[in-house]
């Protein structure tokens, strides 16, 4: 097995654990924060945009079962690439859509996901505004929103309610 790692942000981030955790081949999933200047910064501080930093989730999988493309691909499918600026009823640039990548293969895959996806037309007119940027360090968030789809399903339930339609409207293959 060859562990590896990746990062993405796509709004909230209780709604980007449960996606991914369910792919065989995901060793683990964790909330967090990163991309912003402040050490050690707390959910309050990061919601309160005092950081720099967005919510993200950091993967870790095993690549003899999933690889990173995999993972990037289910990623546009989680996260709108065309909103900049939030996702869903997450606003602020706290909740921005970043694929944060860890090598120049990471970069090139991910580059490469996103020229396919601007190619593919799915979206129309909207560009697709996801940034990719280096990863930088990822700070755990909080144990309370470790896990949260599991510990809280109404809430969770009623979170992913937009990211729900989201991708029957642009992923669901019987919609096509």
């Amino acid at each position: 097995m060859a562990e590896k790692t990746a990062i993405f942000a796509g709004g909230c981030f209780w709604c980007m654990v449960e996606p991914f955790e369910t792919l065989p081949g995901i060793i683990k999933v964790r909330s967090g924060y990163t991309g912003g200047f402040k050490d050690n910064p707390t959910y309050e501080e990061v919601k309160a945009h005092k950081t720099g930093h967005t919510e993200a989730v950091k993967v870790w999988f095993d690549d003899s079962v999933v690889d990173y493309k995999d993972l990037v691909d289910l990623y546009w499918q989680t996260a709108d690439p065309t909103d900049a600026m939030g996702q869903f009823q997450d606003r602020g640039d706290n909740y921005r859509p970043v694929i944060f990548v860890a090598s120049d293969e990471q970069l090139a895959i991910a580059e490469a996901s996103k020229q396919q996806l601007v190619a593919s037309g799915i979206f129309g007119d909207d560009p697709i505004v996801t940034k990719i940027e280096k990863a930088v360090t990822f700070w755990d968030a909080e144990e309370e929103h470790q896990q949260f789809y599991r510990k809280h399903a109404d809430i969770y339930a009623d979170e992913k309610q937009d990211r729900d339609a989201y991708k029957k409207k642009y992923w669901d293959k019987t919609n096509k």
